[in-house]
């Protein structure tokens, strides 16, 4: 049986939730299936909402667990041995505090970077050996370490429009790593994202 791949967007579910920065991961998922024409299933067996589609003659399952932020990888564990899907063929897509809005970083593997929810899902695959796509969403401040009310903060109406060139250039990152391979990915696509100067301010 062919293997498939599975792309996990982390976040919290729930309307209250939907634009939060913390969701950054569910918002390019989201994006992914819009892109893909994916529609998706709500499978209580794995505590996830679920899309398949077929790309590059590949299947893809698109995941957004359903277990808050913190519990993240019992959803993947449960998608993962389901449908068979080695670390190799995983990419979870992140918010990072530690990067600032407009930024995206790819790596094929590493450590958690102290985010619950990339610690839960190494916790339960027992290896961070798993792709992951890093979303920028800034600080409020530099100095500032407890983030929780930032992070569950909504983007503000200014940051949207970048945003979602982000999201749509980290798309296409993602479609070139099933492609060809987290390198490619990584060398075209890792780094800033910036707006024209005429749609920065809209006033």
């Amino acid at each position: 049986m062919e293997t498939g791949y599975l792309i996990v967007g982390l976040g919290n579910p729930g309307g209250e939730y939907a634009v939060t920065r913390h969701n950054a991961g569910f918002l390019l998922v989201q994006q992914l299936a819009e892109r893909w024409r994916a529609s998706w299933t709500d499978e209580k067996k794995f505590r996830a909402r679920i899309g398949k589609i077929q790309r590059e003659n590949k299947p893809v399952f698109l995941c957004q667990p359903q277990t808050f932020m913190n519990l993240s990888g019992e959803a993947v564990k449960a998608v993962s041995d389901y449908f068979r899907i080695g670390v190799a063929n995983l990419m979870v897509a992140v918010d990072d505090a530690d990067l600032p809005l407009g930024a995206i970083r790819m790596r094929s593997g590493g450590s958690s970077g102290g985010h619950h929810g990339l610690e839960s899902i190494q916790q339960h695959l027992g290896t961070g050996d798993f792709a992951r796509l890093r979303i920028g969403i800034g600080r409020s401040g530099a100095a500032t370490r407890e983030i929780t009310g930032y992070v569950l903060g909504t983007f503000e109406a200014a940051e949207r429009p970048l945003l979602a060139k982000v999201l749509e250039r980290a798309g296409d990152q993602v479609e070139t790593w099933l492609r060809d391979g987290v390198a490619r990915a990584m060398n075209e696509f890792n780094g800033a994202v910036t707006l024209p100067e005429n749609t920065k301010d809209t006033k």
